[in-house]
């Protein structure tokens, strides 16, 4: 199923999942002047702006298909990988794949095993909880779409450090039960 832009903000508006100042105003009490579409917002823990993407995420699947959903939320990746100011981070592995790998390792603990002769990489995050920082676990909501984010993210890693062209994808994820989360990188 194919949606524009324009259909997809009216069902992400109408569904409930929009917490914006426009639906806000649509389903506001007009008798209630003091209405604050602000509040909760400064919560530490941003559990609400957590569990709204949560919701939208888990809406996400039963509403759109597969391909549509992967190709927008792997480029949402760009929001994180920029505020982890991962260019900078990169800066020192920049055409040394070798040393990114230990970097990775080392830093990350992260385990990796890379075929030379394949240029396929697989990459075990070696954790036993999903590392998102932007959604919450809700039981029961399959929000396993936020992976095509992390595919982008490490799309977006692994290329700039390679100076080629990769694809990310993920073989295992804790958010569809598996023990870890883990990528596939194939080189170009």
């Amino acid at each position: 199923m194919s949606l524009n832009r324009k259909d997809f903000f009216k069902k992400v508006c109408f569904s409930g999942a929009c917490m914006c100042g426009f639906s806000s105003i649509a389903f506001s009490d007009r008798e209630n002047e003091n209405f604050d579409p602000t509040a909760g917002l400064q919560d530490n823990n941003h559990t609400m702006i957590q569990d709204w993407i949560s919701n939208l995420i888990s809406n996400l699947n039963g509403e759109f298909d597969e391909n549509g959903i992967k190709n927008v939320l792997k480029k949402c990746s760009v929001i994180h990988y920029d505020k982890l100011k991962m260019d900078e981070i990169l800066s020192p592995y920049i055409n040394d794949l070798e040393s990114f790998i230990d970097f990775l390792k080392e830093k990350w603990d992260w385990k990796i095993d890379f075929d030379e002769t394949t240029k396929t990489l697989i990459a075990d995050e070696n954790k036993n909880h999903c590392v998102c920082p932007i959604i919450n676990y809700t039981k029961g909501a399959d929000t396993s779409a936020i992976c095509y984010c992390s595919e982008g993210f490490a799309e977006k890693m692994f290329s700039t450090v390679s100076g080629t062209s990769v694809s990310a994808t993920v073989i295992s994820s804790i958010r569809k039960g598996d023990e870890r989360c883990k990528y596939k990188i194939v080189f170009a």
